[in-house]
């Protein structure tokens, strides 16, 4: 059976890829590079969508994995941020924190990635909305397996949804889950674990994939300005992944986040996965969900125009290839079903914009500034060194009850203040109010991206849309979170079981489509709050 397979049956095993922070374009930019195995593979055998677009305004790494299997917003979902302030304690919340679910399986004398303000646990609890996992559970039950794997705790929990088998993610080097889903780790993955594949790469040198002449014809010179460097990754090559230090810590595994090794090691774990828990081989369609991280945390640091980007890609590419080769021998080639996209995208660095197109605005965000204008806005003459308006949280800002009462302002005029002095400033496109986000107004393509962004509960009174190529970082490195096309567009390719071939590029398609066309796919239900269509029904 080909590549196209057979739309009667659905496939056994079903794996959906989400490559953190993967812009659209890169696979048109690094194509030529390609083996014929991944990327090259993925898109000539199946289905490209290359106008594919997240429709609401705030690009971040949870509300993009909780939209692409739920095929809802954060309106709906709640995930509005990977960090937000509770309203009701003015506490910051991770978007997965579960102090009922304590992490289970991380290794001993190992040093805490995660800042201590955030409560250890970690679940889906915060997650309001169903998955095509929880579909596949509700309708099969134990006869269908739903696993979730990534880098990141985000992107494993909440692609897999609330009724997934097991989600996993890595922890300072070693794959952890949570007691929403086992009191202890299954002994595959202590097995695996207690191999300490990623202490062995401390010190191991990352060199260039091709030769320097080829990446610097497609991405500039190597030592480009705005790059961080940090954590002894230094911005050329080779790089050695030590963190910059003599011995392992913190520092170490922050480098080996951005190394490719953290790509390899994820691969690594997911082939053990599908042996151990024998996906594919049930009677219903097992469902697999894999989160790469490394493009992201690399991104962060060197932008989308890095010769790290480009070697960073290509060696993904390899690594797909070697995913797929696996796949083919477990499961049969055309047998089994991949879905590949990202949660985001990101912005070019300021330092590239003002080489390359000077004459666009650009620039990057001081915080430290922009709030004591905004703060010198709203008090006028009757400032005082204590007196805070509000407190920023994500793309907004919540204002503080006991200022306004202190200084005689209602809510709805506090808001109105602090929006006017946002678009004031040169940073920011636009704002709008909680006021006017909560009514039935229209307020234009923007105003709705934000809507679609916006959760009553949790967003704040303010929210802002930063004005095109500005970077919401100080000092160099780049970010995301904004409804232009460097941050939406995003690959969506389908390869295998029940997929026609063909590029698709005529038309614009929405992520929130993902979730109803799987599920057709797969012969169950959509999810219950899905606003998205299918895809390929309107294609034939």
């Amino acid at each position: 059976m080909g590549a196209s397979g057979q739309a009667g049956e659905p496939p056994r095993l079903t794996v959906v890829i989400s490559i953190d922070q993967f812009r659209a374009d890169y696979l048109d930019r690094f194509a030529p590079w390609f083996s014929p195995g991944g990327f090259a593979r993925l898109r000539s055998g199946g289905l490209e969508f290359a106008a594919c677009h997240y429709e609401h305004a705030y690009t971040k790494t949870a509300p993009g994995h909780a939209l692409i299997l739920s095929g809802v917003h954060a309106n709906i979902h709640g995930i509005v941020d990977n960090v937000w302030i509770d309203r009701r304690t003015w506490r910051r919340v991770l978007a997965v924190e579960d102090p009922d679910s304590p992490i289970v399986g991380p290794a001993q004398n190992r040093p805490s990635p995660v800042p201590l303000f955030f409560e250890p646990g970690r679940s889906p609890r915060n997650f309001q909305a169903e998955t095509v996992g929880d579909i596949l559970k509700q309708r099969h039950g134990g006869d269908s397996r739903v696993l979730s794997i990534a880098n990141k705790d985000r992107s494993a929990i909440l692609m897999g949804g609330k009724s997934a088998d097991a989600a996993y993610w890595m922890e300072a080097g070693a794959f952890v889950s949570s007691r929403y889903y086992h009191d202890a780790l299954p002994a595959w993955v202590a097995a695996f674990n207690a191999q300490g594949r990623v202490e062995r790469t401390f010190g191991c040198r990352w060199e260039l994939l091709l030769e320097p002449s080829v990446y610097e014809a497609v991405a500039g010179p190597d030592d480009a300005l705005g790059e961080d460097g940090g954590f002894g990754m230094g911005t050329t090559f080779p790089k050695t992944i030590d963190g910059g230090d003599k011995e392992i810590g913190r520092a170490f595994y922050e480098a080996f986040e951005q190394s490719p090794m953290a790509s390899e090691i994820l691969v690594e774990f997911v082939i053990a996965a599908v042996v151990a828990e024998n996906l594919g081989r049930r009677a219903a369609t097992d469902l697999l969900c894999i989160g790469f991280s490394q493009i992201d945390f690399l991104g962060h640091a060197f932008g989308p125009d890095s010769v790290e980007m480009m070697d960073a890609v290509l060696r993904l590419d390899r690594l797909l290839a070697r995913l797929l080769s696996f796949l083919d021998g477990h499961m049969g080639k055309g047998n089994y079903l991949v879905v590949l996209t990202a949660d985001h995208g990101v912005a070019p660095l300021p330092e590239r914009m003002a080489t390359r197109s000077p004459a666009i605005s650009h620039g990057r965000l001081d915080w430290p500034a922009i709030e004591a204008g905004l703060d010198a806005a709203l008090s006028g003459d009757s400032a005082s060194a204590d007196q805070r308006w509000f407190v920023r949280d994500g793309m907004g800002f919540h204002l503080v009850p006991e200022t306004l009462a202190q200084v005689q302002v209602s809510r709805a005029d506090g808001e109105t203040r602090l929006r006017q002095a946002l678009q004031a400033r040169p940073e920011f496109r636009a704002a709008f109010t909680r006021t006017e986000l909560q009514s039935e107004r229209p307020l234009g393509p923007l105003g709705e991206a934000v809507r679609l962004s916006y959760h009553e509960e949790r967003s704040p009174d303010v929210v802002y849309v930063l004005n095109r190529y500005f970077v919401d970082r100080r000092g160099s490195g780049s970010n995301h979170g904004t409804p232009y096309d460097y941050d939406t567009h995003v690959p969506l390719l389908w390869y295998g079981r029940g997929v026609p071939q063909g590029v698709r590029g005529h038309r614009r398609v929405g992520m929130q489509d993902i979730a109803p066309t799987l599920a057709a796919l797969l012969q169950v239900p959509r999810p219950p709050q899905s606003t998205g269509s299918s895809l390929f029904d309107a294609e034939r």
